[in-house]
């Protein structure tokens, strides 16, 4: 038995609405655990695992950590990671108003470029970020085993490509209503 094409659409509607009350709570949930999580990250991580994350070897930390140090640094990279919980609030709105039935709009476009920008500026802001930790982190050093270390890696690479992806497919999106809209204009 196959289904009317009707049927068939208004099945799919329903479950990209389903779908995107999921994501929408999703994005909620890691809007609140991401930040508790880089908290509890600084305040309890090891020394060595800490240097990695200003691009530094294991080895590189000659000095205890002190708790400003770790506070700083938690600072530091919380700028990064709130670009990214901007970005997140941005694809909760989309899915709230996917949720809603409201899929082919210039408010969703609006929102998925938002995400986009959010998410790009985010991995810009982790790069700048792993520098200044760098420093922060080995600043207790002895003279001469200090570091600034400038570093991008594949997340940052990967972070972007996947923003330039959906910013393309919000304009391609965004393209599509426009010419929606001028069909409609014409009937």
């Amino acid at each position: 038995m196959t289904r009317s094409p009707v049927a068939s659409a208004a099945s799919r509607l329903a479950h990209i609405r389903r779908l995107s009350r999921w994501m929408g709570w999703a994005c909620l949930a890691l809007v609140v655990v991401l930040p508790i999580t880089l908290m509890v990250y600084w305040a309890t991580a090891e020394a060595p695992e800490l240097a990695m994350q200003g691009n530094l070897p294991a080895t590189a930390l000659q000095a205890p950590l002190q708790a400003w140090q770790r506070w700083a640094c938690a600072a530091v990279t919380a700028v990064p990671l709130g670009m990214m919980l901007m970005g997140l609030r941005q694809a909760r709105r989309c899915f709230v108003q996917f949720a809603d039935g409201q899929i082919f709009t210039a408010q969703a476009t609006a929102h998925l470029r938002r995400f986009a920008m959010w998410v790009a500026a985010a991995a810009l802001g982790a790069i700048v970020s792993g520098a200044i930790t760098s420093v922060l982190l080995t600043l207790h050093n002895p003279p001469g085993m200090r570091h600034l270390s400038i570093g991008v890696g594949s997340s940052q690479v990967l972070t972007l490509f996947f923003a330039a992806v959906v910013w393309l497919m919000a304009d391609i999106i965004g393209q599509g209503q426009s010419l929606a809209e001028e069909n409609d204009a014409f009937v």
